[in-house]
């Protein structure tokens, strides 16, 4: 039975990519920081939760301990957003530290401090939630500075680490969830979570090694760098 660890699960994308793996079969470590939201109402044989601050290597070294056997698929979707639409003279360098720690930093902790359980499982996959926002070549629209930066960040982090976890098997996917209907993707988003992860699960399932470290949407585009 494969087991997957899914970080920022208690709401929005996260809380859905719990339920439909649940729903195809996996052990699911779903992780929350603070409040368990909609996990506090999910009840599932497979379903283990944890309270993990993806900022702290001891919570996620506890966590990793706790997983027997080996983790066939990490999700590091835990992440925040910053003030999107300040100018240069609004930034808050207080906020941008915060944001560059949990979208880009934190995700290469819980993928450090889970390698042994990665590796013990075979072919596993790691899924970075990434944004279209990272894009360099996409950046017509400017602003958002913290956000862009972290996830662009997180983007380079991911692919410079592609050759060493290929050599244990693990391959690795930035995904871009589409614009979606979440607290943080707002209300006039016009996709809902449920439709977003059923794509993000297809472009995990397909997954190889030889496709690791690509930048891809939801639905399967390719996206530039």
């Amino acid at each position: 039975m494969p087991q997957a660890l899914v970080t920022g699960a208690n709401r929005g994308i996260g809380f859905e990519l719990t339920r439909q793996l649940l729903e195809t079969g996996y052990t699911v470590h779903a992780t929350y920081r603070s409040t368990k939201g909609g996990l506090a109402d999910l009840t599932h044989p497979l379903l283990h939760l944890h309270k993990l601050d993806v900022r702290h290597d001891d919570a996620i070294i506890a966590v990793a301990s706790t997983i027997k056997g080996g983790l066939d698929l990490l999700i590091n979707n835990a992440g925040i957003a910053d003030g999107r639409w300040s100018s240069v003279e609004e930034i808050d360098f207080e906020i941008v530290s915060q944001v560059m720690e949990v979208n880009a930093i934190a995700p290469l902790r819980v993928t450090r401090g889970l390698l042994p359980a990665l590796a013990r499982a075979e072919g596993a996959k790691v899924v970075m939630m990434t944004s279209l926002m990272a894009s360099i070549a996409d950046c017509h629209s400017g602003k958002s500075y913290a956000y862009r930066a972290s996830k662009t960040a997180l983007n380079m982090l991911t692919v410079a680490m592609k050759n060493e976890l290929l050599e244990r098997n693990i391959s690795l996917i930035l995904v871009h969830p589409g614009w979606v209907e979440t607290d943080m993707g707002g209300p006039r988003a016009p996709l809902q979570p449920k439709e977003s992860v059923a794509g993000i699960l297809d472009r995990i399932h397909e997954q190889t090694l030889e496709m690791s470290g690509r930048f891809v949407q939801y639905d399967g585009a390719l996206l530039p760098w």
